[in-house]
Formats: C-alpha cells, sequence, structure tokens
C-alpha cells in the first residue's frame, strides 16, 4: 500500500496512525461479520467484546487509554478462561470461533497504524467464512458480502484518508464486480471434493432437531412448533392425494413402560415390484439432520445410491446425513403385503413390560375373549378408537407410570404419539404383532415453484400390524380419531387456541404468500449453489463437451479460462488508455479542414494563435472559429471539462463550412 500525504509530510504504512474514519469503517466491517455469532454465543461473552470495541474508540482520542502489552496478555487469558469454563473446551467450531471473536477486540486494541489495521480486515474476512459452518442461507451470504464489502471500503481508505467514504464504498463493490467472472470461473471448475464443503467434525451438528430413535409421551408434539423444514419432494405427474403421504422413518420395536426405542433391524433385499397400488415416481431433497434415515413414501419400490434397504420397510444411508442431499424415489402407494417377517421379529414384535397399564391389558383380553380369529380383533380395535373420539392436542397433559391408561381412560387428550402407543400396546396385549413408525404425515405444496414441503411440524407417528398372510398393515389410530388430521393437515385438527407455529395460523395467509415466495427462492439456491457436487460439476463438464473429465482436466480448464479473463482485463485497461480524446479528436478534424483550405497550423503554432490567424483569413467564419478555439483551450487546459461542453465543440467542428 502506498504512502501517503499528511500536512505536506510523507507518511508510510508502519507509521501512519488510524483516525478516527479508519476506526469507523474496521468497526462497521467487524460488526457486520460478528453480528450473526454475537445471536448464537453466551451474552456475556459479546458483551466483553463490545467492551474490548469501545476501548479501542476511546483511544482514538487519548491513546495513552490503550494497553500494553502486559494488559493485552492479561485480557486475553481472562477471555481464554471464560471461554472454557463456558464450552469446557478451547478447540473445536464452537469455541475455537468465539475465541476468534474475543481476540478480534483484542487485535483491534494493539492495532496502532495502518499496517495493523490491514491484519484486522484480514481477519474480517476469516471470521466472516466462519459463519458458514453454521449456515449457507442467502441471508448469511448477503450478510458476509456486506461484511466483505465494508472492510475492503476501509482498505481503499487506508490508501484515499481524503476521499469520501460514500466513494471509497463505491470502488470497494465496484473491485467486488469485478471479481465476479473469475469467482464464478473457480466455483464452476474448482475440483470438488465429496462431502460438504463448510462441514467439521460431530460438534457442528449437536443442534439439529428432527426425529429421534425413542419416543415417549410428548416428543413428537414438541416438533409441532418448529417451521424447521425437513425435506423437499418434487412429483412426477398428479400429486398423490394428502391421506396417502406417509414419508416412513425409524421404526419403533422395543417398549418399556413408557418409552419406545428402535430396534436392530437387518439388511433386506428390497422388492422393486409391488403387488398393486400406485407407484409414484418422486425426487426428494433431504436437509441434514444427523442420522441415516431417509424419508420415503410407504411402499419404497427402488433404492437410492449409497443406501440400503432393511428388513422393517427403513431405507437408510451408509453414512450420517450432514448435508443436504438429493435422490430420486420411485415408491407403490396402497401397495399389497410385502413378504412375510422372520420368527424373531414377530416375537419382539408380541413383547411387553410386566406390570404396566391393567386397564389396557383388560380391554384388550376383552378383544381375544370375545373370539373371531386376529381379524375380529383388529376390527374391534379400529372400532374402538373411532368410537371413543380421543381428542387430538398438540399440548397434551403430562402422564405417569401408566401411560397407555391415563391416555385411554383418564385424560383422553394426546399426539400421535398417545395413539400410536395405546393402539400398539393394546395389540401387542390382544396377541396380535406390532410396532411403531414414525416420520411424516402430509406435507404443503408450494404454488410459487410447485413442490411439496415437509416441515418438522408434520412429524407423525402411526401404528403396523401383522397379520397371518397379508403381512404388515398400516393403521393410524389418530386418524381413526380424528380423520381431519391426514385429510386437512395439523392446523384444521386442532382446536382454535392450540398453539401452533406462526406461518400455520390459519389467519395469516398474506404472511405464508411471502414464506412461500422466499422458499421458492431458497430452494433455487439450494439446488444451483449449495447442491453443486462432483455430480454436478461432471455434469457440467459434460455439457462443454469433456463427459470424462477428472481433476487434471478441471484444473486445466479452471487455469485457462483464468487466463482468459487476465488476458481481457488487460486489454479493457490497456484500451481506457489509449480511447481516443473526443477534444483532441474535434480539434484534429478542425484543423484538417482549415489546412484542407490552404491554412495548415504551424508546429510551433498554439491553438489560441492560430485561430486567430485563421479567423483572420476567414471573416465570414470569424466568430465560430474564435469560439471553437476558445472552448477547445478552455477544455483541454481547465480544470473540468463538462460533458456537453464537449459535445458543442464537436458539433460546432462538424458544422463548420467553408463557402
Amino acid at each position: 500500500m502506498s504512502a501517503v500525504m499528511d500536512d505536506g509530510k510523507i507518511l508510510a504504512p508502519d507509521i501512519r496512525p488510524l483516525g478516527p474514519r479508519d476506526m469507523a469503517a474496521l468497526l462497521a466491517a467487524l460488526g457486520l461479520a460478528i453480528l450473526p455469532h454475537a445471536l448464537r454465543e453466551p451474552l456475556w461473552l459479546t458483551g466483553f467484546t463490545l467492551a474490548l470495541y469501545a476501548w479501542r474508540i476511546a483511544g482514538v482520542r487519548h491513546r495513552g487509554l490503550l494497553p500494553g502489552t502486559a494488559l493485552l496478555l492479561g485480557v486475553a487469558a481472562i477471555a481464554v478462561l471464560g471461554i472454557w469454563l463456558e464450552y469446557r473446551a478451547i478447540f473445536g467450531r464452537t469455541p475455537g470461533i468465539v475465541l476468534l471473536v474475543a481476540f478480534s477486540g483484542l487485535k483491534l486494541l494493539e492495532s496502532r497504524n495502518q499496517r495493523d489495521a490491514v491484519a484486522v480486515v484480514f481477519l474480517t474476512w476469516f471470521l466472516a467464512m466462519t459463519n458458514l459452518l453454521y449456515s449457507q442461507s442467502i441471508p448469511v451470504a448477503l450478510g458476509m458480502l456486506a461484511a466483505v464489502a465494508a472492510s475492503i471500503a476501509a482498505l481503499v481508505g487506508f490508501a484515499a484518508p481524503r476521499r469520501a467514504p460514500a466513494a471509497n464504498l463505491r470502488t470497494a463493490w465496484t473491485l467486488l464486480w469485478q471479481a465476479v467472472p473469475a469467482a464464478l470461473v473457480l466455483f464452476l471448475l474448482f475440483p470438488r471434493v465429496q462431502g460438504p464443503l463448510w462441514g467439521l467434525p460431530q460438534d457442528a451438528y449437536s443442534g439439529m432437531t428432527g426425529l429421534g430413535e425413542a419416543m415417549e409421551p410428548g416428543n413428537i408434539s414438541q416438533l409441532t412448533l418448529s417451521d424447521t423444514i425437513a425435506f423437499r419432494a418434487d412429483f412426477e405427474g398428479e400429486q398423490p392425494p394428502r391421506r396417502l403421504l406417509y414419508w416412513r422413518g425409524p421404526v419403533l420395536w422395543d417398549f418399556d413402560g413408557r418409552t419406545w426405542r428402535v430396534g436392530s433391524p437387518a439388511p433386506a433385499e428390497i422388492d422393486t415390484e409391488p403387488r398393486g397400488g400406485r407407484r409414484v415416481r418422486y425426487s426428494v431433497l433431504l436437509e441434514p439432520h444427523n442420522r441415516n434415515w431417509m424419508f420415503v413414501l410407504e411402499t419404497p419400490a427402488a433404492l437410492p445410491p449409497r443406501a440400503r434397504y432393511l428388513d422393517d420397510g427403513e431405507i437408510v444411508a451408509l453414512q450420517p446425513i450432514r448435508s443436504r442431499i438429493s435422490y430420486d424415489m420411485s415408491s407403490v402407494l396402497e401397495a399389497d403385503a410385502v413378504s412375510e417377517p422372520n420368527a424373531y421379529n414377530l416375537r419382539r414384535a408380541l413383547r411387553l413390560p410386566p406390570g404396566f397399564n391393567p386397564r389396557a391389558l383388560e380391554l384388550a383380553e376383552s378383544w381375544r375373549d370375545a373370539g373371531g380369529g386376529d381379524v375380529a380383533i383388529l376390527q374391534r380395535a379400529i372400532a374402538y378408537f373411532r368410537r371413543e373420539r380421543l381428542q387430538y392436542t398438540t399440548d397434551p397433559p403430562l402422564l405417569g407410570r401408566d401411560s397407555v391408561d391415563e391416555f385411554l381412560f383418564e385424560t383422553r387428550q394426546g399426539f400421535c404419539e398417545h395413539f400410536a402407543s395405546a393402539f400398539v400396546f393394546l395389540m401387542r396385549a390382544a396377541g396380535l404383532p406390532a410396532r411403531v413408525v414414525t416420520g411424516y404425515q402430509g406435507g404443503d405444496l408450494n404454488p410459487v415453484d410447485g413442490k411439496f414441503t415437509v416441515r418438522q411440524s408434520d412429524a407423525h407417528a402411526w401404528s403396523e400390524v401383522h397379520l397371518q398372510g397379508r403381512g404388515w398393515l398400516r393403521v393410524d389410530p389418530t386418524a381413526l380419531s380424528v380423520p381431519g388430521r391426514v385429510d386437512d393437515g395439523l392446523a384444521r385438527s386442532v382446536a382454535a387456541n392450540a398453539p401452533l407455529p406462526l406461518l400455520l395460523r390459519p389467519d395469516l395467509q398474506w404472511l405464508r404468500s411471502l414464506r412461500y415466495e422466499w422458499e421458492a427462492l431458497s430452494n433455487k439456491w439450494n439446488l444451483l449453489v449449495l447442491g453443486y457436487d462432483p455430480e454436478r460439476q461432471r455434469e457440467f463438464m459434460s455439457w462443454l463437451g469433456n463427459s470424462n473429465a477428472d481433476w487434471v482436466d478441471l484444473a486445466s480448464t479452471l487455469l485457462a479460462v483464468l487466463g482468459a479473463l487476465v488476458g481481457a482485463l488487460m486489454l479493457w485497461t490497456l484500451s481506457r488508455f489509449v480511447r481516443p480524446d473526443p477534444v483532441q479528436s474535434a480539434w484534429v478534424l478542425f484543423c484538417r479542414k482549415l489546412g484542407s483550405r490552404g491554412l495548415e497550423r504551424a508546429p510551433h503554432e498554439g491553438p489560441e494563435a492560430y485561430s486567430e490567424r485563421a479567423a483572420r483569413n476567414f471573416p465570414s467564419l470569424e466568430e465560430a472559429i474564435r469560439h471553437i478555439g476558445l472552448l477547445y483551450i478552455s477544455l483541454r487546459y481547465g480544470p473540468t471539462a463538462r460533458q456537453e461542453d464537449v459535445a458543442e465543440l464537436r458539433r460546432l467542428v462538424r458544422e463548420l463550412q467553408f463557402r
């Protein structure tokens, strides 16, 4: 960075002190970079960092307030100790980043001159990038772009201290726009690696919410207040009716009296041609949830890449899903039963813990004693749930030890997990193998882009009962008691005063319309930007004519395109220096016209003397010639050249005619 003038003296970057404007530019850039972190980190740490910033602001006017090395080391030790007490760690995504945020204040405190400030700018860029470890959404990307622009404006301000801040910001945006072609080429051609670009070890996924490996009364109902998107689906052809949209997830086998847990299913061969039903094809864009489950419609008839099928009907990925993935699927809705399960699974689907729910046991035994076989027992259970009309609520009361008894005979209020748990318990008590299936039911069609969106609030649990010769049959006890749950969705199935996510409330249609627009845009961002993986890169290279591109081909193409961009930029820069001067071009034309009439300009003759001589030789054009000479002198040697004056000169020369 070049030296600058200050009161007639040339000051180098390592000598020139930071002034109020320099500090304001640095703080603006740092503030934009750390704002998302401040919303996540502990309040005391945000206050600590802001106090360091305020300390440095005070030091702009009173340099004696700035700390020495010993005091800075003491403050740094306090920051490290506080973060260790908060997180019991220093290394890792969150503690490491919040430590860097605190150290940004310390770096600012020790910055005295322009050269130190450049290091703060580099730190700002790094802090901006760390936000992408938490979210790669459009608002975060735009916010970090603003932080980079503000920091570049600060760099421009260091080199041009007397220039207006608005002009520096315009220069920063110009520099960023000039970098867009190179950034686009790097995005498209830089060799991609498998897996998420912005990924870290396990602690990067600890905050993800969704379905788990266990279910107890109340935990699925907690998801109803979450508007978070679980996945999006895109159907080929006509979309199936909502009542058939059961997105299958983890299957729960083991019950300890209160909690249902997943079993230990074994890999199995998937039946790609299930009998009966209607085949639908669709693609799923699944959000990361740190589990292996890949949600599909019942009954799956295809297996996505890098996935396997389990003998309880689940499809799972080979690795936990820690980045957004897309897969194509085919399912057969309302298919006939699949092959019979093994004897071990049937015995497991009959287990009940002893000593729990005596009233439910008595009810199930009465169904068995009434005779008629397994089909009749199932019909009695279905009739019971239809007749009793148990209340569906997103805010179920707490249950005690005998949770099934309390739900069926006392509170009579529950969410889908209460219904599914009670039904499976009754079936097992009556001697019918049964299990709980969790996943999602229904979803929401986005009218803007036609994509089907399934949210955490669509989480659902239902039952499967095994009948000899017919296999596993889905029974949704929630739909038996509250048919509107599967036909109309959650919001229309609960009481008017029930707690719901803000955007599920029926009186906020205008807000939902805005959300549809935003989610359609976000889906494009996810597919085109965040979803640009090695496979998409290979497709792009195939479109360019290289269907078998490896990293050598990609690197060669990248260097060639970047070289072409650099060459084009150099030619454009040179063209600005060799571009003809319109003022000089008009004067040359003026001299050529006079020369054609026998009045050549002498090499030593200036514009004033030449125009005076021409005016004397052509009296009829004296006024026009003198005006052209004076206007040329003003434009060529004056402080400014207005565009309208340039246009006037060119017009006068063009209209100059000799009789």
